[in-house]
């Protein structure tokens, strides 16, 4: 039996860059920003013989502007300071989290009170509330009165969120999505 001989031993990797790089820019005039304290005006063939003067990389920022932004920058440190700030703008960012409340159409006065509680609670904490309210056996003929607990519930809690979806009736069950008022 042979060994497999038939191995990617000639196969290439092509590193593609995520941004336009030295002689790939070529525009008549672009913006030259970072390099002195301000934007100036610059060709790009100007641009790309200050970047080699001084042994850095002419990086395409926009291509859409006009004239399009460039920046002179090792390419290198470039791309870990944006992916540093891409992570920073993601750990900051605010994470909304859906919460369940869940009711019954025969829900006492008291457990009613207790649940708007626990949703006011939700809803200050910045998530929001998925109010689910499910039909059994002879429930299901009068659903109004699922509805009207639901809308109770909702008259409830108006004071901390704000109703994103009315209450909807599918299958067995009505659902009704709830989201904090957002706080200026």
């Amino acid at each position: 039996m042979k060994p497999n001989t038939n191995r990617n031993r000639n196969v290439r990797v092509i590193k593609t860059n995520k941004h336009k790089l030295n002689n790939e820019v070529r525009f008549p005039q672009v913006r030259l920003v970072g390099f002195y304290d301000d934007p100036i005006l610059i060709s790009s063939y100007e641009a790309s013989k200050l970047a080699e003067e001084n042994e850095l990389d002419l990086i395409l920022i926009n291509e859409n502007q006009d004239p399009p932004i460039v920046r002179i920058e090792d390419y290198k440190k470039f791309l870990y300071d944006t992916e540093k700030a891409e992570r920073e703008k993601k750990k900051n960012s605010v994470k909304s989290i859906t919460k369940e409340i869940q009711l019954s159409p025969e829900i006492s006065e008291n457990d009613l009170n207790t649940k708007v509680k626990k949703g006011v609670e939700f809803l200050e904490n910045g998530n929001k509330i998925k109010v689910v309210l499910q039909l059994k056996g002879r429930q299901k003929a009068t659903p109004q009165r699922g509805e009207l607990t639901m809308l109770k519930f909702a008259k409830s809690i108006d004071e901390n969120g704000t109703l994103e979806s009315l209450p909807k009736l599918e299958g067995g069950r009505w659902f009704m999505m709830v989201k904090p008022i957002s706080k200026k």
